[in-house]
């Protein structure tokens, strides 16, 4: 089942499935971000506020953050399988200027924390690319699926180690649904959240 839940304090909204909770109930998370996770399946969704990359263009943005993070995460061969064009939101207005989106869908290995290579997952992310160019934020919502358990990662003990049981197998949303959910059900609440653009 899935419900509308209140990011940065009720700022913003998104809905998504009740399975993922909130990670700050268990470590601490950085500010600009808010992040979920279902212990069970080793999945997670990130939504995260960025400054604004003025040197990234609309089109390739989302593809563009996917590698970002790929080495951020210190991941290895990453492959872009889907790319969308940019799409208008036009219910994200600020000033009468509508959010920009786009899409990508990637394929990484990486590795659990600070497990070395050794323990890498072969994981699939789903990103998409909020850009609120009038209060000079990028919103990244990013989703994890993992496709490949490395039987040395941390997640074998709970999720076991080889391919993950698919989420269809296992009665629940796929990662790809709740992905497409977060993304389209994105609204602001209260654009004080947001810096003044630059």
């Amino acid at each position: 089942m899935a419900t509308e839940r209140p990011l940065f304090d009720g700022a913003i909204s998104t809905t998504f499935p009740l399975r993922f909770h909130d990670v700050s109930d268990m470590r601490q998370v950085p500010d600009n971000q808010e992040a979920f996770v279902d212990p069970n399946r080793d999945e997670s969704l990130i939504i995260e506020l960025l400054e604004f990359k003025h040197d990234v263009g609309d089109n390739a943005s989302a593809a563009w953050f996917l590698h970002d993070l790929v080495t951020e995460q210190d991941g290895e061969g990453c492959t872009v399988i889907e790319q969308s064009g940019v799409v208008e939101a036009p219910g994200l207005s600020f000033g009468n200027i509508p959010a920009i989106v786009t899409t990508a869908v990637g394929q990484m290995a990486v590795s659990k924390g600070r497990q070395g290579r050794e323990a890498q997952n072969i994981v699939r992310v789903y990103l998409a690319n909020i850009r609120l160019k009038e209060v000079g934020t990028d919103v990244l919502v990013t989703a994890y699926e993992p496709l490949v358990i490395n039987p040395l990662s941390e997640s074998a003990s709970v999720v076991g180690a080889g391919l993950v049981v698919s989420a269809m197998q296992s009665g629940i949303m796929p990662m790809s649904e709740v992905f497409k959910l977060a993304v389209s059900t994105f609204k602001v609440h209260n654009w004080n959240l947001f810096d003044p653009p630059l």
